[in-house]
């Protein structure tokens, strides 16, 4: 199970961009199954990651916003595969923890206004999580600098972690001590400060000066490699998740991948100049004040036409990066003769605005382009009972490719099911194996989508509770506490160019979707504990 960090599904080859060069991804394509309305559960990090573990929305497994560890006695589906007699080897960046670093102060200022019981250090949780002292801190950053920490035997269920913590161009964790023994220190030559070429309209811009060959991705393709190599060895069946932290900002790419695309080339994507009168008060604010950063490098902005295609162009040079590291683990699972019995997935945590309505990031919206991941499903090579070839004989092969809405907790399910590990109470994903194998077109009717935040930004205060419900119709959001609501129509706007919510002639399909809305929240009642009597 490939995954990568912060990638929109058009961003790749196999997506439908004519510009970035995937070609290690878009031949897995032509294998498998490319599944074109995938959509995350959460558009932010640790919940999204999550729930590609435990087949839970957020509000149930309760990482429901970054900073909230996932609880460590999780059933997972790398715990219900260990229990199968799989091994089970995580590669890159988890982020099932956090990685030590907090609020902005102005973020820490309003959760103290709005919501002060979060920040009370005396006050106690509903429901504790974890137990011994220092639980929580195994992907923090600051524990990995010192010395190399190894992670425990059953980490979430993993049995072994080489482990990235962080993002761009010199994250820690155990990739920190893999370069250092080669010579380099990433802290001495990464970042922007010790960039050499930088792009002045956003510091989340430039060329790093750790090269290509020990660069984090570097790092995550060696080690899968090795895994495989010796899972070639083994007798029992095995599960990789290797995790790029790529190509999450900062778009940082080593020497000769910030040169592969030229900015005036990138053509500007969806609605880039749009008219932005009926969209949220947050987003309208957003665009008042274009080409401006927000001090926090994580929060959603609005960009120039200049900031957007040096962004695109160096993103690009990562993403091309990280393909040919996943060709380079692709590679050795065809020469250690395993590729005719590996399922391979590849996927993202979640997506990113980058330029669609003017926006760039992912927080606070939940337009197409950071909602919707690419989602390919490769069946074993040798598995031609389960895997009907796309043509005749003489045809090109090519992706066979399905509208069906499908979230990433429906993951976890598919997975057990193709593996026979054992399912477990309280999964609310669905598996989608019936698309995958069996031929059928339809698999969800709607997708939810949450999103909470302890603080808010200007135009939207927090605490922020967005709930979405996307289906072949449209997309309704609400803002609930704020007033806001937003509606499109799939049909006529698939672009979501227009909100519609609260006019009259649109009324019909508002309640549709309002009622499809409180459908599926419904459905995500917490069943995973079973009851033992009636009463």
């Amino acid at each position: 199970m490939i995954v990568a960090d912060q990638l929109r599904a058009d961003h790749v080859g196999f997506g439908g961009n004519s510009v970035v060069r995937t070609p290690h991804l878009d031949a897995l394509a032509t294998r498998g199954m490319v599944f074109e309305n995938a959509t995350v559960a959460n558009p932010t990090c640790m919940p999204n990651r999550a729930s590609l573990a435990t087949g839970r929305w957020p509000s149930s497994h309760g990482t429901r916003c970054n900073g909230i560890p996932l609880d460590p006695d999780s059933r997972t589906i790398m715990r219900s595969l260990a229990d199968a007699g799989y091994r089970t080897i995580g590669v890159g960046k988890l982020h099932h923890q956090n990685m030590g670093w907090g609020f902005e102060p102005e973020q820490e200022d309003e959760i103290l206004a709005t919501a002060p019981l979060l920040l009370d250090p005396t006050a106690q949780d509903a429901r504790p999580r974890g137990g011994e002292e220092g639980w929580d801190r195994w992907e923090d950053r600051a524990r990995h600098e010192e010395r190399f920490i190894p992670l425990p035997a059953d980490y979430y269920g993993y049995q072994h972690v080489d482990l990235v913590v962080g993002h761009g161009d010199h994250p820690g964790g155990h990739y920190l001590h893999w370069a250092r023994e080669r010579g380099l220190d990433p802290d001495a030559v990464g970042g922007r400060d010790h960039a050499d070429v930088a792009y002045g309209g956003w510091d989340q811009v430039y060329r790093t000066a750790i090269p290509a060959e020990l660069h984090p991705s570097a790092f995550i393709g060696e080690k899968a490699v090795e895994h495989l190599k010796d899972a070639a060895g083994q007798d029992a069946p095995f599960f990789l998740f290797v995790s790029f932290p790529d190509p999450h900002h900062p778009f940082s790419p080593p020497e000769g991948y910030d040169s592969l695309y030229r900015p005036a080339e990138i053509p500007l994507p969806l609605g880039f100049e749009q008219d932005h009168a009926r969209s949220p008060q947050h987003i309208r604010h957003m665009m008042s004040h274009r080409g401006e950063p927000g001090s926090d490098p994580t929060m959603t902005w609005a960009a120039t036409a200049e900031q957007y295609r040096h962004a695109a162009a160096a993103q690009y040079g990562l993403i091309t990066l990280m393909d040919e590291q996943i060709g380079r683990i692709l590679g050795e699972l065809e020469a250690q003769g395993l590729a005719d019995e590996t399922i391979v997935v590849f996927t993202a945590d979640h997506g990113d605005l980058f330029g669609d309505h003017g926006l760039m990031l992912k927080h606070f919206s939940h337009y197409r382009a950071v909602t919707n991941v690419p989602l390919i499903v490769a069946l074993p090579t040798g598995a031609d009972s389960r895997r009907p070839e796309p043509g005749g004989a003489s045809s090109e092969p090519v992706a066979r490719r399905s509208q069906a809405l499908v979230s990433s907790p429906d993951l976890v399910p598919t997975l057990m099911e193709l593996t026979g590990a054992a399912p477990f109470r309280g999964i609310q994903g669905r598996s989608f194996l019936p698309v995958l194998i069996g031929g059928a077109e339809a698999h969800r009717s709607a997708l939810l989508v949450e999103e909470d935040q302890p603080f808010g930004l200007p135009g939207l205060p927090g605490p922020v509770r967005m709930r979405t419900v996307i289906t072949s119709e449209g997309r309704l959001t609400r803002y609930f506490g704020a007033g806001e609501t937003e509606l499109y129509d799939h049909i006529s706007d698939p672009g979501e160019l227009e909100n519609l919510a609260g006019r009259p002639e649109h009324r019909e399909l508002e309640r549709r979707l309002t009622e499809a809305l409180v459908v599926e929240m419904a459905s995500l009642a917490d069943e995973g504990t079973a009851p033992t009597a009636a009463a």
